[in-house]
């Protein structure tokens, strides 16, 4: 047989890697950009967060879109996989917080450099600078296909030849990220094919606030160990805590991109943005309770009671961050702190507790780190990732309408469903 594969990414290289390892069947990456992976290698900035150390029942857990559908792909391709792969090819891993996996090299590129050698290994053909425009069928042969006969796939058509197949994986990926080649070709290609493509938004991306003020007084702060929520009105659409930053347009960082995994899924969630009705509430202090935190407060208070009010909170916050609480628990930065009433207090308590920002949208979804939404998964058998639709077609990673939390989730669902379509496309 001949497979050719659609996408030189995590997903079309570890489809490669199984279809080249268990036959003697030729494969081929058709590879739209001048090299392989290139996405893997601005994942966990430049370092590649490769997997998670936990169960594999935990990555359904984290993975809020549609994470049963990967129930049979995350048996049949697991972590300890991934890292035995990276571990034959010389590299080994590392584990950090949060139960998330690098290579010990802190180097993406020694992850891409794994793949490529056992591409190489296993005699797998990649063809460069190689755009695919259709996928052909059987049906595109002829005007209609006889109600008996089944569509299947026999060729697809590249910018430069028609290369006939057996059969074909779709592994372009989603829209996000488009420098690395990820412009969203698959899904039209396969809605020509009569596939679904549910709605595409950003996931993992950050979000824009609307006070342009504290964008420009805080940008660049780093916060860690802090909670937040995100809140529409008094409903909690998610919790989390860890570490934020904050930008020129609103906020980002590990807890903020995981919050829009899950928030983006949310009834009308860009209608109540627009309506001011969803709000970022971060605790800075979660570590003590609110008795705690006025007990820490008063000593701070004692202190430098003849201080100004914004002279006394260098041990208690980061000095860039002092301003805009201040502002926002509406005390007179200039009053002396002996002054200052049990009133004012617990407003800067509560504020401390409870710094809120008000939500205007997602950043596009160019600046994603993945997509959300994609391939319906009521069209993909997922113990073998072929098309329901089409025979000889298999579908893997982004492109599919599943996505997960930060810490190595999504580069999982590629391996594992790159490997389960790589390993049934070989067989009759």
């Amino acid at each position: 047989m001949k497979i050719v594969i659609i996408g030189g990414g995590p997903a079309g290289m570890m489809a490669a890697i199984a279809a080249a390892t268990f036959s003697k069947n030729e494969v081929i990456i058709l590879e739209k950009m001048p090299m392989l992976g290139k996405k893997l290698l601005i994942t966990g900035k430049g370092r590649c967060n490769i997997t998670s150390s936990l169960d594999m029942e935990e990555f359904i857990k984290n993975t809020p879109g549609n994470g049963k559908f990967l129930y049979s792909s995350f048996k049949t391709f697991t972590n300890k996989d991934i890292i035995k792969m990276l571990e034959e090819e010389g590299l080994k891993v590392k584990e950090e917080r949060g139960n998330r996996v690098f290579p010990i090299t802190d180097k993406a590129l020694d992850v891409q450099k794994c793949f490529i050698e056992r591409l190489k290994k296993l005699k797998v053909k990649i063809m460069y600078n190689t755009k695919v425009e259709k996928i052909l069928t059987n049906k595109t042969k002829k005007s209609e296909i006889e109600k008996s006969e089944e569509e299947k796939v026999y060729a697809v058509k590249t910018n430069k030849e028609i290369i006939e197949c057996d059969k074909v994986i779709v592994a372009t990926g989603g829209k996000s990220y488009p420098l690395t080649g990820s412009t969203g070709d698959g899904y039209e290609m396969l809605k020509k094919l009569g596939h679904t493509i549910t709605n595409l938004r950003p996931s993992l991306v950050p979000l824009e606030i609307y006070d342009s003020k504290i964008c420009k007084e805080l940008q660049g702060l780093s916060l860690k160990n802090v909670k937040i929520k995100l809140l529409d009105k008094e409903k909690i659409l998610y919790e989390d805590f860890g570490e934020m930053i904050f930008t020129h347009y609103g906020v980002s960082g590990p807890i903020i991109l995981s919050s829009t995994s899950h928030i983006v899924r949310y009834k009308e969630i860009e209608n109540k943005m627009k309506n001011k009705s969803i709000t970022l509430s971060i605790d800075l202090k979660p570590a003590l309770t609110y008795e705690k935190l006025e007990a820490r407060i008063l000593r701070d208070f004692e202190e430098f009671k003849n201080k100004q009010f914004k002279n006394s909170l260098n041990k208690l916050l980061p000095q860039k961050l002092i301003p805009s609480v201040i502002e926002k628990s509406q005390i007179n930065q200039e009053k002396k702190v002996n002054e200052i009433t049990k009133e004012e207090r617990k407003r800067f308590i509560k504020t401390l507790k409870n710094f809120e920002l008000q939500i205007k949208t997602f950043r596009p979804i160019e600046e994603a780190i993945i997509t959300s939404g994609g391939v319906s998964i009521k069209e993909i058998n997922p113990k073998t990732m072929q098309s329901k639709l089409v025979n000889g077609l298999y579908l893997a990673g982004e492109i599919i309408d599943v996505d997960a939390y930060t810490g190595g989730f999504n580069l999982q669902i590629a391996y594992s469903t790159g490997y389960v379509a790589g390993i049934n496309c070989i067989k009759d």
